[in-house]
């Protein structure tokens, strides 16, 4: 049974893991000063970087978009996994052995061992192919890349290769490389006969599969050669790392597109994508061997953050009769979707490939615009079967077509297809239709094993068991490991959510400041600081900052989000998270953005002497404050009429005035 991972090994996975070298595998990093780095957001597209990196405090944070979060949510974002996805990823990329809470279990140290050695199999053997795709013996395999537009930088492009015809090339490169032939026998990548295994691809042009985070776990196989007596495509067979009903193929360079447009194109093949992508349409992907299922769906709803706002799904096929079937299965699915779905066919039947070797990369681009909605596809196909010139063929096409119209969930466009419906069939009483679609759905409702009707675009509904709406990022670890997502919201722990709502929702959002605003200057400079080097406030000084009276509303809320925090010694993710999470939840990327805002230093000794300077000039402010406060109520009294407290605001003063001079080294 999974548990939740205990939060001092998360902490400790954190502790141990390089931000900088974890970011830098997706973001090319520069200095931006002392312990800083800066780059393009990979969340937005930029011109100029606006993202920055502090590896010592373990925290990124985006000028532009405002993503901001530590290594953990950094990975969650990029690679659209979950909060303990993540966090089993980085504890295995550094070896550590995770502990999970109430007795739970999670990958074993020796499984997740396991693991990297079969990726490592996997990523020797494509660097292989690909080398093996220069050699005379795969020209063939270049031949057939070339006759479909393909040259030689898109192949590189999509780390496509060549299998050698022999029967051990690839067993002789792995076993050179210390694998043992257990180790190889777990990969997928042989096949084993009475004299051991042998090399499951011989003579075929080789495309990688990999997973969302980029690492190929199988690969696909085209032949080449007539004598090949084998399917004209062979992929890795189920193993520890590849399972066909979860992984497409392209996912790893389509993740980001899809994130940004909220747009996903299901093609068929390898060389659809490769199409696809190099005419533009970077949202492209393809299943490998199998239908566009429920787990393909989880991933795609993760990706196109189908939470009913928007999104498409286009599903591409041939013109022929298996891919009308095809996309008829797409239209059994699609209740699991909130996105709206579309299918696009090209009538003389070509595929995305063979579209752009015909007519070009426009030709691509017009096939995707020309989609139409999924429900009036299947509906139209349906229909297509029978002669509706004749009376007999429009009663027959209504029979058979009522019932793809009552699986609409949503009755404004069930009733709206049940017009078009009418329009279709030529029938000039649509209240006919109407009664064909009511007779259809209380057919599917009396029946026991009716499947569950189809959800109208964009309409938001409860789900099947495990389709459930994406959850969002909590801001406590326990709480991001039971519903976390690739789009942070605010997620509680259940006694959190037992606050009323009505509470919440009295509560006045605070304005986010102008950084430019001369009012609320001091306090930034001052947030700044304290957030990227608290350990200047000492005992002392802590009690300070605590009671210093800040002016503006959001600068006051972290103020007081620090205080709750409590002292450190050092700037951490930890610390930052304890801090955002004792400010509302719309300053939570202001936090961010204050402790990795560059200060004003380059060297060392300046920037120690600028924070101090800012702390000193900031406490002064509230010394004045406060001695502005005690001479108007000196002169208010009347010191005959109570001398004692006479007496004690001037001996405050003394001690404001003398706590003044201690600040500025001149008393």
């Amino acid at each position: 049974m999974a548990g939740l991972i205990k939060r001092e090994d998360i902490d400790e996975v954190r502790t141990r893991t390089d931000l900088k070298e974890i970011v830098d595998a997706y973001v090319t990093l520069k200095s931006a000063g002392i312990g800083s780095y800066k780059g393009l957001c990979p969340f937005h597209d930029e011109r100029s970087p606006s993202f920055h990196v502090r590896p010592q405090m373990g925290y990124f944070h985006c000028f532009g978009c405002q993503e901001s979060g530590d290594v953990i949510s950094f990975i969650q974002k990029m690679d659209h996994i979950s909060f303990s996805e993540a966090v089993e990823k980085l504890a295995g990329r550094i070896g550590y052995e995770l502990r999970y809470e109430d007795g739970g279990t999670g990958p074993r140290r020796e499984d997740v061992g396991k693991r990297q050695r079969l990726l490592d199999a996997h990523k020797i053997a494509g660097e292989f192919f690909r080398e093996q795709l220069l050699t005379p013996a795969a020209a063939t395999g270049r031949a057939f890349l070339s006759e479909r537009g393909f040259d030689r930088e898109a192949a590189e492009r999509f780390g496509v290769g060549f299998a050698p015809q022999g029967w051990d090339a690839l067993l002789k490169q792995l076993s050179a490389k210390g694998f043992t032939q257990e180790e190889l026998k777990l990969t997928g990548m042989f096949s084993e006969g009475n004299r051991g295994i042998y090399d499951r691809f011989r003579g075929r042009l080789i495309w990688p599969i990999r997973d969302i985070a980029g690492d190929t776990v199988g690969f696909g196989a085209r032949k080449l050669f007539d004598d090949d007596q084998g399917p004209k495509y062979l992929n890795t067979p189920e193993t520890t790392l590849y399972k066909k009903s979860q992984v497409l193929y392209g996912i790893d360079l389509a993740k980001k597109s899809i994130a940004s447009k909220r747009q996903l194109v299901v093609v068929e093949g390898y060389t659809d994508v490769m199409a696809c992508h190099l005419a533009g349409v970077d949202t492209a992907v393809a299943t490998c061997g199998t239908a566009f299922g429920a787990d393909h769906i989880k991933v795609a709803r993760r990706l196109l953050s189908d939470d009913g706002t928007g999104g498409e799904v286009v599903f591409t096929f041939d013109g022929d009769a298996a891919g009308q079937k095809a996309a008829l299965k797409a239209f059994d699915e699609d209740q699991r979707f909130i996105a709206q779905t579309f299918v696009a066919v090209e009538p003389s039947g070509a595929d995305p490939c063979e579209l752009r070797q015909r007519k070009g990369d426009e030709a691509v681009h017009a096939l995707i615009r020309s989609r139409r909605p999924l429900f009036e596809f299947a509906i139209r196909t349906t229909l297509a079967k029978f002669d509706l010139s004749t009376v007999e063929g429009r009663v027959n096409g209504l029979r058979a077509s009522a019932p793809v119209v009552a699986d609409i969930r949503d009755g404004s466009t069930r009733m709206g297809y049940s017009q078009e419906l009418a329009g279709w069939l030529g029938m000039a009483d649509p209240n006919e239709v109407l009664r064909a679609v009511k007779t259809a759905e209380r057919r599917a409702h009396s029946q026991p094993d009716a499947k569950a009707g189809v959800r109208a675009p964009g309409q938001a509904h409860a789900q099947p068991a495990g389709q459930g709406q994406p959850n969002t990022q909590g801001r406590s670890d326990v709480g991001q490991q039971r519903g976390s997502a690739s789009h942070g919201g605010q997620g509680q722990l259940a006694d959190d959510q037992a606050e009323p709502q009505q509470a919440a929702d009295a509560r006045p959002a605070l304005v986010r400041p102008d950084p430019r605003d001369p009012q609320g200057r001091m306090e930034r400079e001052a947030l700044e600081v304290v957030l990227q080097h608290p350990g200047l406030l000492t005992a002392g000084n802590w009690q300070h900052f605590a009671a210093t009276e800040f002016m503006v509303p959001a600068y006051k809320a972290v103020q007081q989000g620090i205080a709750l925090a409590g002292e450190s010694a050092e700037a951490s993710s930890q610390w930052l998270e304890a801090v955002r999470s004792n400010v509302p939840p719309e300053l939570e990327s202001l936090v961010a953005e204050l402790a990795l805002s560059p200060l004003p230093a380059t060297r060392e000794d300046t920037l120690m002497r600028y924070c101090r300077d800012i702390l000193r000039r900031l406490f002064e402010l509230q010394i004045t404050r406060l001695k502005e406060e005690r001479l108007g109520a000196l002169q208010r009294m009347d010191p005959a009429l109570d001398p004692e407290s006479y007496q004690l605001l001037q001996r405050e003063l003394m001690e404001l005035e003398t706590a003044r001079r201690q600040l500025r080294g001149d008393g």
